[in-house]
């Protein structure tokens, strides 16, 4: 049975299920938004850093190592602050790595850009 409620986001009187707790899809998703939105928004924003560093290190790298200078990767919009991971060789050669594309910084702000193969 229907019964006249009350919108939980928007305060409207609103027909409805017996649970029902929002008058439309709108103020359900507002709501959400608030509630989830304060703890989420660090996690957020340093994803959608991450997946544009990997983005940029795909674009510059299509065919799985090439070398680039650390300026086209800023001007990029390139965040060297933000990656997923490291990786360091027996030589001591530390790489960088945003999920399976990964760089290594060289001399004369030259970088080197490779990409991780899979196994399985």
């Amino acid at each position: 049975m229907e019964e006249n409620k009350q919108c939980i986001e928007c305060g409207r009187d609103f027909f409805g299920r017996s649970d029902k707790k929002f008058c439309s899809d709108g103020c359900r998703s507002a709501y959400n938004n608030k509630i989830t939105g304060g703890s989420d928004k660090l996690v957020r924003k340093v994803n959608r850093i991450l997946k544009k560093n990997r983005s940029i290190l795909q674009k510059l790298n299509p065919d799985g190592k090439t070398t680039t200078h650390r300026d086209q990767l800023l001007k990029a919009g390139f965040d060297f602050d933000y990656h997923t991971n490291t990786y360091t060789t027996k030589e001591g050669r530390q790489y960088a790595f945003c999920y399976e594309y990964g760089y290594l910084p060289l001399e004369k702000d030259f970088v080197l850009l490779v990409k991780r193969e899979e196994s399985n």
